[in-house]
């Protein structure tokens, strides 16, 4: 593959995740000609002992602004998974010089000032309770039915509790509306609540929007990431 046709993916994971959840995707990556950079958010991971109740999305966002910092990386294709989505739209929004373009994975697409509990109004009951329970900590979401047993090993062993303060701040968007190029992925082995319909609705009927559908569960990184490779080579191209 010619330099010029390679990409540089930039992660922003899920809650309770962190970059080693895209352990799969990095073969792949690496064998199409890609760069796959995949940090972890402060708390989360192998940062999971700097977890602390001050703990919120601005941190996460500036995490990934720091990697793309000291990387210098450049001509980014931003990737945002589930409760990513909320970090990637920070993350574009302040880094706007740097990012190709944007793809949301089954994950949320904020607007200026909204939370991700204003996004998921379904979860907010329960997220409080749990955080009630933890003091701060919101312990992880089941893991979808269709999970091999050694990838619920694999993932539960190693996801942790997130801060709930993540879920409660609300993004800013410093430079306006976002105009780069963006796409969703929708996982369609849905969950019964779907959370991510909405998003991908909205993005079905944008024409400024790229809609793509994945068969698979919510973390395709895991469960089909041949499938979510092949997409995203397409989509980036």
């Amino acid at each position: 593959m010619s330099s010029a046709s390679s990409k540089t993916f930039l992660v922003c994971h899920g809650a309770w995740s962190a970059g080693w959840a895209w352990k799969k995707m990095h073969p792949l990556m690496q064998a199409a000609g890609h760069r796959l950079v995949t940090p972890s958010y402060t708390g989360l991971g192998e940062r999971a002992h700097l977890a602390n109740p001050s703990i919120d999305l601005d941190t996460h966002i500036e995490d990934v602004l720091n990697v793309i910092k000291y990387e210098d990386l450049r001509d980014i294709v931003l990737v945002g998974h589930s409760y990513g989505g909320m970090v990637a739209t920070g993350v574009a929004d302040r880094a706007r010089d740097k990012v190709r373009q944007l793809i949301y994975i089954d994950a949320f697409v904020p607007d200026d000032g909204q939370s991700l509990l204003d996004l998921n109004q379904a979860a907010v009951l329960r997220m409080q309770e749990l955080a009630k329970a933890g003091g701060w900590r919101v312990p992880p979401n089941p893991t979808p039915p269709d999970t091999s047993p050694a990838d619920v090993e694999w993932l539960s062993t190693r996801r942790v509790d997130m801060p709930i303060k993540c879920f409660e701040t609300r993004l800013r968007l410093r430079g306006g509306p976002l105009t780069l190029p963006r796409s969703y992925i929708y996982a369609t082995r849905i969950t019964p609540a779907d959370t991510f319909g909405p998003f991908a609705r909205m993005a079905k009927g944008d024409p400024a929007w790229s809609y793509h559908e994945i068969d698979a569960s919510h973390s395709p990184n895991v469960t089909a990431p041949e499938a979510l490779m092949a997409l995203l080579q397409k989509i980036a191209a």
